[in-house]
């Protein structure tokens, strides 16, 4: 009787939190609403670190900022200054978002000849090759040259204390180190720097990366150019050469960044904000604007009709992920064309209400990671996404450095003619993307989800739950999720049979059966969801509304 009362406990728990008061009943807790300024991020520290540059002083810029360097050291597994940063940015005094793209480039003596000589199809995953220039630190600097308010030296000196002294792992970052242990563990760097007597650290256990703090001590004290042309560069262009890769110090030093304008999709009166390709976030607009076709509040959530309809909006919006998405310095992108309605429409006319697509064709034009969000009491919000790409990256940790490089140069495609097809100082295809919604021309929102492709599927679906659904900011995140894989791929796989459909814990047996009869394959991922965070401003009230993720470690808090 005990064991039998247990399990039903914990699968009502697992499913839905039915003891919830008020709200939904899968919502797990409440909003965290504040007046003076809000943070949220992916790890308690990093939040909190956030909250004290607000009550210092500092502007939610700054904050970022701040935050992002101590989620490098308390989040590694997802992030780093050996990876790249995107942002989007509401600022109060001209009342206008601005777009930033801290992107790196491919390694200027890397040819497609060398892959052809190796004989790939594809980039590996991991070592020297995947490796393109990181562009986060630059991002920082741009950030906060443009519009931060504390220096660098203030923003760095939480993350150097805390990566000397020592903190304490979480229980999923413990997880997640074991995991990457498996994949780069036998590359040089590895057990210096991430492992406590030769073993990944645990739960609970203090952890310290003191060459990190060593880092960061040279990018405060000697700026960007510490970085991009100092002695950090010139260890990263030495390292890469031991290890028979091409990134140099002449590459690093020729990095830039770029301010780009948001575009973005009206999706029922509120104007949703993504930045334009090299990254996929126009994918999220080009969903919602087929959905906003069709009455989906009229469906129900929990229905096989709106699951249906939300999967095949996804596959054709990723058939032209895959075929036009690259950098637009080395391609024309019909950006403007594939968020269209009109095109939209057209697309619509694809979508069968009965029958899943087993395969879509793109249109005709006539890759973990950490999300964080912060907002001030002046009215400045913004959303800032950052990554090294599959948890750690390639595996290659430059001597005494305590970071590994990122490996998002697997995302080139080596097929000729393709839009992503590999070249020398070329930007690759990326999946990170932050978030932004605007009404009436003023600052409603700022989100993101962290996970690879999963991205623009979550984005749209938060959307969707907020606007039709109902749903305030927390119980947004936490409604179970839909995840569609299986499209093709901006390295040139193609979608076959259709893909599959993952559901979370949540979405009845009637549902799920009702998909099938329709076509859809299911089947059961774990931890593939994603992870939320998110700042709404209620201008009535004029407070500030924060979420996070109830599947990772994040946390959400205001003062």
């Amino acid at each position: 009787m005990g064991l039998t009362i247990c399990a039903v406990s914990v699968c009502s728990i697992s499913a839905h939190a039915f003891d919830r008061i008020t709200g939904e009943p899968f919502a797990t807790r409440s909003e965290v609403i504040a007046q003076n300024g809000m943070a949220a991020t992916s790890q308690p520290l990093a939040t909190q670190v956030a909250l004290d540059v607000l009550k210092n002083g500092g502007n939610a810029i700054d904050a970022a900022i701040a935050a992002n360097a101590m989620l490098g050291l308390v989040e590694p597994t997802g992030c780093g200054i050996g990876g790249d940063l995107f942002a989007i940015v509401w600022d109060a005094e001209t009342k206008k978002l601005y777009g930033l793209n801290a992107s790196g480039r491919s390694p200027q003596s890397l040819t497609m000849a060398h892959f052809k000589e190796k004989g790939l199809d594809k980039i590996p995953k991991f070592g020297p090759l995947p490796v393109s220039v990181p562009g986060a630190v630059d991002g920082w600097f741009m950030l906060n040259e443009r519009f931060g308010s504390k220096s660098m030296q203030e923003l760095l000196s939480p993350s150097i204390k805390y990566a000397r002294e020592g903190f304490p792992l979480s229980e999923l970052i413990a997880y997640y180190f074991e995991r990457n242990q498996l994949r780069i563990g036998d590359y040089p760097g590895f057990a210096e720097t991430f492992t406590v007597n030769a073993k990944t650290p645990k739960k609970g256990e203090i952890f310290k990366n003191p060459a990190l703090a060593n880092t960061y001590e040279k990018i405060a004290t000697g700026g960007r150019d510490a970085f991009y042309k100092g002695d950090i560069a010139r260890t990263i262009g030495a390292f890469m050469k031991e290890q028979g890769g091409f990134l140099s110090y002449e590459d690093m030093a020729a990095h830039y960044s770029e301010w780009v304008e948001p575009v973005s999709s009206n999706y029922r009166g509120y104007d949703v904000w993504e930045l334009p390709p090299n990254g996929q976030g126009i994918a999220a607009l080009q969903i919602l604007n087929v959905l906003e076709l069709y009455d989906l509040e009229g469906m129900g959530r929990d229905s096989a009709e709106f699951v249906h309809t939300f999967v095949e909006a996804k596959k054709l919006a990723f058939e032209d992920r895959a075929k036009f998405y690259a950098d637009p310095d080395f391609n024309n992108i019909p950006v403007d064309f594939l968020i269209s309605k009109e095109y939209a429409k057209e697309r619509q006319k694809l979508i069968s209400p009965e029958q899943a697509a087993k395969r879509v064709d793109a249109g005709k034009n006539e890759g973990d990671t950490i999300y964080l969000t912060v907002a001030d009491s002046a009215g400045n919000m913004i959303s800032l996404i950052q990554s090294n790409y599959r948890g750690m990256g390639s595996g290659m940790i430059p001597t005494d450095l305590g970071f590994v490089l990122q490996n998002r140069g697997e995302m080139f495609a080596l097929q000729e003619g393709h839009f992503n097809m590999y070249a020398p100082g070329k930007r690759p295809f990326h999946t990170i993307i932050p978030a932004f919604v605007t009404r009436n021309n003023e600052p409603l929102m700022s989100f993101g989800v962290m996970g690879g492709g999963t991205q623009p599927q979550m984005h749209a679906q938060i959307i969707v739950n907020m606007i039709d659904f109902g749903m305030n900011l927390q119980e947004a995140g936490d409604a179970p999720r839909i995840l569609h894989s299986g499209s093709s791929t901006p390295e040139g796989d193609l979608m076959t049979d259709g893909g599959y459909v993952s559901l979370e814990s949540g979405f009845s047996y009637k549902t799920r059966r009702e998909l099938m009869k329709k076509g859809h394959v299911l089947r059961d991922v774990s931890g593939a969801f994603g992870g939320y965070q998110a700042i709404l401003y209620d201008s009535k009230n004029q407070v500030y509304y924060g979420a996070s993720e109830s599947r990772k470690d994040g946390q959400a808090a205001g003062f």
